[in-house]
């Protein structure tokens, strides 16, 4: 039986709420046509949220919650009601940290909604514009959908990239290119006679 680490597995139990906040939003969002600021609204929320003093202050229990919530007026002037109260509501709960995964759930809603496909590129570099765009174009091409793609860095693969697609891993990096040769080479040794 295999089993998960304590970390995946507390990833995974805040990954949940998270996905039923950004679920509830977004049907609020859609009944009342407003899809796209929430999105945007979202977005604006998760980075300040990124602001270990902000986030501090937010989740202090010295700090009234009437003065979280003007703090957050005050912040977000401009944001609709409804998200302000979401967040209000997720620093009533102790769980402002879930404003990321709300926006991360909600944002994949808003992708379904629209017939596009999240994708995720890992690079050894960082690619530029006309890279990105002839992946875009291949996997857009690949699935038969609209793709939204996000680029990450990360030295360890070598070379190469690998695109994430839903649960899908299209793994052309350096590094299991080798990994697959040493495999190979591994496999032959212990066949070959001694």
């Amino acid at each position: 039986r295999k089993t998960t680490s304590y970390k995946v597995r507390c990833r995974l139990a805040k990954q949940v709420p998270g996905k039923r906040y950004a679920q509830a939003i977004f049907e609020l969002a859609g009944q009342q046509d407003l899809i796209d600021q929430f999105e945007s609204d979202l977005a604006s929320i998760s980075q300040v949220i990124q602001d270990d003093e902000f986030r501090s202050f937010l989740g202090h229990a010295k700090v009234s919650m009437s003065d979280k919530v003007r703090s957050i007026e005050a912040v977000f002037p401009d944001t609709n009601p409804m998200i302000r109260n979401l967040v209000a509501l997720l620093i009533s709960r102790a769980s402002i940290e879930l404003v990321s995964d709300v926006h991360v759930g909600y944002c994949r809603l808003v992708d379904e909604f629209k017939g596009r496909q999240a994708v995720e590129v890992v690079s050894a570099v960082a690619l530029d514009p006309k890279e990105e765009q002839r992946i875009s174009e291949f996997v857009s091409k690949l699935i038969q959908k609209e793709v939204v793609i996000s680029t990450r860095v990360d030295e360890a693969i070598l070379g190469g990239v690998i695109i994430q697609v839903g649960d899908q891993l299209l793994d052309g990096s350096l590094r299991s290119k080798l990994e697959g040769l040493r495999r190979d080479i591994k496999s032959d040794v212990a066949k070959s006679p001694g």
